[in-house]
This record gives structure tokens, sequence and C-alpha cells, in this order.
């Protein structure tokens, strides 16, 4: 694309959207299409300068990112402050451009590389700012060195509830203080970040732009002056609706720590009006299954709990399995970590550990040719499968667990 201005390279194109389809959304949250509203309009304003500097996996993402850099002018009314994780699997994936394009758009913007817990405290008020690191992978993606910024992740988590503060010993005197935590940020690295700053996030998944696939350069003395009168026209329309946004109670298609995430952009959405209520609940609902599948896929969390279900299935669903059965399909299975687990794969030991934290624990059973053998029994699974993860395979009836 040519370094033309903003206003003559985008007349007249169309902005991208997601497609018409909600056969995948629940029926109560299949909202109409409404008139174009000054709301929508200036969403769609602020969606088209991200795609013209940026390119986003996905319409969904695209349209999650306008809606977070929006909802950020209204963070004096949420009730939670939604991260927004921008990871990659390399460098040179775009997530320090798109950075680059929200510092200019969102609400008293605060970019930073590398800081410390001590100088976020003293930077987040009453009137929080947004917080935007770069390179967060240099405090969370060294495991040696990442317990020295568990200050930061608590930071990260305490802060998408409003008061959560946290009390530090500040001065010569070392008198109690409270520091407030509540801000909304966005945090670009590469490699997932920790769990339970994943678990708070919108999360895109940046790539490598493919050949085709162009964006214009960005440059402040043309550019970052457009992107500044975009951001002014945020603050003035957040203004306008915040006493709205304040009482507004969308309907949300996801529960739990998910729907209180994605609230504030559905509800950035349902104020704008236009295409948005729509797009907006389908970005939540594609890309929250989305993360469910990676969260399932990757190694820890319910991975074991889902392999685990997996093999008893392909075994018939019998009433109990030899743990050395279990262990034979787990570090067999060459699209799992578990061959990697250690030197010999997963152990007895290790499997106990994995399982530890969901109360499931091996005892003696009985095979079917009379011995006994240390393993697991179906109904010790059965609670924590429905729970974690209960797409893999429906549960055949069975009779409730007892205890021996």
């Amino acid at each position: 694309m040519s370094d033309q201005p903003l206003s003559e390279s985008i007349a007249g194109e169309e902005p991208a959207t997601v497609g018409s389809e909600t056969a995948n959304l629940p029926s109560s949250t299949a909202v109409p299409d409404m008139p174009e509203s000054p709301g929508a309009v200036l969403l769609t304003e602020v969606h088209t300068h991200i795609r013209r500097y940026a390119v986003l996996p996905s319409a969904e993402a695209l349209d999650a990112v306008t809606l977070w850099a929006a909802a950020t002018h209204l963070q004096a009314v949420w009730h939670h402050a939604p991260r927004l994780a921008i990871v990659a699997p390399a460098r040179r994936c775009g997530k320090s451009r798109l950075l680059d394009v929200l510092v200019e758009t969102v609400h008293d913007p605060l970019i930073t590389v590398n800081t410390s817990a001590a100088a976020i405290y003293r930077t987040i008020s009453d009137r929080p700012r947004t917080l935007l690191v770069d390179e967060v992978d240099t405090i969370f993606g060294n495991p040696r060195t990442a317990e020295k910024f568990e200050d930061i992740r608590g930071l990260l988590n305490a802060g998408h509830q409003r008061n959560r503060p946290v009390t530090r010993a500040v001065g010569n005197d070392h008198q109690a203080r409270e520091f407030e935590t509540f801000a909304m940020a966005a945090l670009a690295g590469i490699g997932d970040l920790p769990d339970t700053i994943m678990d708070r996030s919108i999360v895109i998944r940046m790539r490598r732009r493919a050949d085709g696939e162009v964006v214009a350069p960005l440059r402040d003395r043309r550019d970052g002056v457009l992107l500044r009168e975009t951001r002014a026209k945020l603050s003035l329309w957040a203004g306008q609706v915040a006493e709205q946004a304040q009482v507004l109670e969308p309907d949300m298609p996801v529960e739990d720590r998910a729907a209180d995430t994605w609230e504030p952009l559905i509800a950035v959405a349902d104020l704008a009006g236009g295409s948005w209520p729509r797009r907006a609940r389908q970005a939540c609902v594609r890309m929250v299954a989305a993360e469910e599948v990676i969260e399932e896929d990757s190694c820890g969390g319910a991975r074991i709990l889902a392999d685990v279900r997996r093999i008893f299935f392909a075994h018939g669903d019998p009433e109990t399995l030899p743990t050395t059965a279990l262990l034979a399909s787990l570090n067999d299975d060459p699209e799992a970590p578990w061959a990697e687990h250690g030197r010999g794969g997963l152990t007895a030991r290790a499997l106990s550990g994995l399982l530890k934290d969901y109360q499931i624990s091996s005892a003696n059973i009985r095979l079917p040719d009379g011995t006994q053998r240390k393993g697991y029994t179906f109904n010790k699974f059965a609670d924590s499968w429905r729970r974690y993860c209960p797409k893999v395979h429906p549960l055949p009836p069975r009779a409730p667990a007892t205890d021996a």
C-alpha cells in the first residue's frame, strides 16, 4: 500500500466483517443488525485504522481489538478490566506494530518494555491509565527469572477486577500503603503468558504476514495525527454514553471468567449498535471456544484429564484401568507431550502428581483375571471429566462413585 494519506487510501473501502452466519450462537444472543449510529461509525473508523497497519489472524480478532481499544475509554464504569494478550510463536509477527497503533487510540496510554511492579503501582489511580507492555516474554518467558516478577503477575491478576488493591510497605518508616491495581492492559510477547493471565485475557494469536498480505508503514508525523484524532472522538463518545454504560447488563453468550472478561467489549458493541452487537458476540463465542481447545490440547492444565478420557474411551470405558496401561498409552502417543515428560517419559509418580489437584488418586484394583494391581477407576475421573473436558467424549450412564 502506498504512503498516501489515510483519508484518501480508504475512500470507498468496505470494512472487513465476519460472516453473517449466527448458527453457532445461542438464539438469545443472535442480535439483528441495527442502523449505523455515530458509535458504530466510530468503531468502523477504529477498525479501519487497525486493519491498515496490522494483519490480524481473523476477522473476529480484528473486531475484538477494535472493541477493546474503545472499551479502554470507559474504564471508569467497568467492573472488570480485560487484558489483551497479543502473543505469537516467533518474532516479526506484528505484535509491536499492533501495540503502536493501540498506543495512539486507547485511553491515556502508558507503554513500557521492562518495568517493575512498584513503578506500575504508582501509575495506577482511581482514574486508571491503559498499560501496554511489549516484549512481555522477557518478564515471564524464562522460568529461571520469572519468580522475581511474581509481583507483576499478581498485579495483572488482581487488576482484572475492581477493588482488588495491593498493600506494600513504603518509605523509610515502612508505612503500609494500599495501591490500586484496576487497569486495562495489553501485553505483547512471544509464547503464551502465564495461565492466570491468559484466563483473564482476550487472546490475539498473531502470525507472520503471508505473501499478498500488505500493511501500510506507520509514520507518526502523518498517521499519528489521524489516530490521535480518532482517540479524541472515542473519548468524546465515551463521555456521552458513560451513564448508559454504567447500568448496562448485556446478554452474554459465554459464562464465568470468560463473561467477566468479554463483558466490556460486548457492552461497547451494544452501545454502538449497527452490526457490532452481532459481530462482538460472534467474536466472543468463536475466540473463547478456540482458546478452550488450545488449553485442552496444551501440556498441563486439563490436558492430562482429556488424554486419560480418550484412553478409557478407546478401551470401551471399563470400570478400571491399570496404571501401566494408562502410562503405555500416554507415552506412546506421538502427538502428546508425555513421552518427553522425563528421561523415560511419564511415570506412575508423575501421573499421580498431575492428577493430585483434581483429587484423583490410584488404588488397588482387581482385574478380570482376578489379579490385583495399582490403577485408576472410571468413577474417580467422571466428575473432573464433566467439569474440565466435557467435549472430549460424552460420558456413558454410570453409577455414582463409592469409596471403599
